[in-house]
């Protein structure tokens, strides 16, 4: 039996993959921020758009909701971890409470599946976190956008999440969610991925709002280590995928011959 497996098993080198000077050393300044981040976001913005590389975005997209809902959870300070929130989600009968946990991670994996090109995703998003954060945030999502043109999209974020905190300093899940909004809509993605809560914390996000010295720098810096991780991640995945797919036609007909 023949099969055609899929683009990316033909040639897993041709993913397209971080240069070297990305990731070597340490950035210094926002310029250096700036100038990393374009190189990383144009490598992820690649794997996650290009079809012929056959990643799994949506299975990505879960991994980092999880991810974003660990992150968040210690930014509200209940520091659940990532297999308390999983379990809360997973194992929950139905019809019950997940409580907190577990309504964080519905509220990641739902946000995953708006449709930002659509007319009503800001309805969708208010279904998830109430009409008031939203409305509140018009602006600011508008003016994120704007300044991704001029200083670029980690800036964008920051500026964001800085405008959420500014209105109530408790917002943290609203931040991140927003700055993740402003991403996706300066890459031009059809959805969120939940990226940019991955490795703040608390107290830089509290510097931020209080106009520390090297607040926003040391938030870009960790962006840019979120953006690295998740075409890590991503690649991991595609090759995983790859794997499986290789491995399926072999598995039907060994099934098909055996039922």
């Amino acid at each position: 039996m023949t099969y055609q497996p899929t683009a990316i098993s033909d040639d897993l080198d041709s993913l397209p993959k971080l240069p070297a000077w990305v990731t070597s050393g340490r950035a210094e300044t926002l310029e250096t921020v700036a100038f990393r981040s374009g190189a990383a976001l144009t490598v992820l913005d690649q794997l996650v758009s290009g079809r012929r590389h056959g990643v799994p975005v949506k299975l990505l997209a879960n991994r980092l909701a999880l991810t974003a809902a660990t992150a968040t959870s210690k930014l509200e300070g209940r520091m659940a971890r990532e297999v308390d929130i999983r379990d809360a989600y997973h194992l929950t009968p139905p019809g019950e409470a997940r409580g907190p946990d577990g309504d964080l991670l519905v509220l990641w994996r739902e946000a995953g599946r708006i449709r930002l090109t659509g007319r009503d995703w800001q309805a969708a998003l208010g279904g998830l976190t109430g009409p008031d954060p939203v409305a509140e945030a018009d602006n600011s999502l508008k003016a994120g956008v704007a300044r991704a043109r001029t200083h670029g999209p980690l800036a964008a974020c920051v500026s964001v999440m800085r405008a959420v905190l500014e209105v109530d300093d408790r917002a943290e899940r609203i931040a991140c969610l927003l700055s993740d909004i402003v991403l996706a809509r300066t890459l031009g993605w059809p959805s969120l991925l939940p990226i940019t809560a991955q490795y703040l914390t608390k107290a830089m996000l509290r510097d931020l709002v209080a106009e520390g010295q090297g607040a926003e720098l040391a938030i870009q810096r960790r962006l840019l280590e979120s953006v690295e991780d998740t075409i890590r991640v991503l690649r991991d995945l595609a090759v995983r995928a790859a794997a499986l797919n290789e491995i399926a036609p072999k598995l039907r007909v060994s099934w098909s011959r055996n039922s």
